[in-house]
């Protein structure tokens, strides 16, 4: 692809007309060609790639270009990508101390170090962030952390201002769903989870917790909302465990049969579930 690109570029210069760019300006040229090539090359091994490969590929760059932060972004984004959070914090760091660091590069090591678990270190770099840098993504981060320090009003305005910056916000909603489910604010919980199927119906992870939501209140019923016969099953079932663990055992004994008659193959979980629940009688 590149030798066809450089055939375009002399093709183009050469039709230039009657002004005949010098050597230097042709080189340039093809120089600039290259590098929007490899810029292109990165984003792909950035986004699509495999995490190990696009891992790989920023590696054997860096040896040849160890300032450039195009490769050094390029390492720990895919880092990220690939699960190895602990390389990732390293990586992102050595990309903030660039001289051409960004804002969002500092979100993005703040994201890392909450993947990590070093929820104090991603604060401080969060705070380093100018209050104007306002994006989804840095206040997600901000709402993230102040539910970790049970600072609910902050967390409350951050997860609202996130939604509000972003048009899709199922997943901030179902994050902020969780956070009222464990404050123990079931109904707004339930509301949130909610509102977060109806952005994103094929969204599981918050059918789920709307079932919690709903099962801490005593609703066993399930909610009317788009599910497959495996997802029904596998809501039933965890009705079903909601209701066991708040002494509920016969209800959750009829919702574990319900999970094994609603699931198009065999339920291993469920039967084993409602065998140990009848051999104590």
């Amino acid at each position: 692809m590149r030798k066809h690109i450089l055939v375009a570029t002399c093709a183009a210069l050469a039709l230039a007309g009657c002004q005949r760019p010098g050597e230097g300006d042709v080189e340039r040229a093809i120089q600039d060609v290259l590098s929007g090539d490899e810029n292109s090359l990165n984003e792909i091994m950035m986004n699509v790639a495999d995490p190990g490969e696009a891992v790989t590929h920023f590696r054997r760059t860096l040896e040849t270009q160890p300032d450039s932060i195009a490769a050094q972004r390029g390492l720990a984004r895919s880092l990220v990508r690939a699960g190895r959070n602990s390389e990732a914090v390293p990586a992102w760091a050595r990309v903030t101390a660039h001289p051409e660091a960004t804002h969002e590069d500092r979100v993005e090591h703040a994201d890392a170090l909450i993947r990590a678990g070093e929820w104090k270190k991603a604060e401080a770099v969060l705070q380093t962030i100018p209050p104007t840098h306002e994006t989804y993504r840095r206040y997600r981060l901000e709402a993230m952390v102040a539910d970790a320090n049970k600072q609910w009003a902050k967390a409350d305005s951050f997860y609202e201002t996130a939604a509000g910056l972003t048009t899709r916000p199922s997943g901030v909603l179902n994050n902020w769903g969780f956070s009222k489910l464990t404050r123990g604010d079931f109904k707004g919980a339930e509301r949130l989870f909610t509102e977060a199927i109806r952005y994103d119906p094929s969204l599981f992870t918050a059918k789920n917790n709307l079932v919690l939501a709903r099962g801490a209140q005593r609703n066993y019923d399930l909610p009317v909302v788009q599910m497959t016969p495996v997802e029904r099953a596998q809501l039933y079932h965890t009705l079903a465990l909601t209701a066991i663990k708040q002494g509920d055992v016969s209800i959750g004994k009829g919702l574990l049969q319900e999970a094994i008659d609603a699931h198009p193959q065999h339920f291993d979980p469920a039967v084993r579930a409602l065998q140990a629940l009848e051999a104590r009688g």
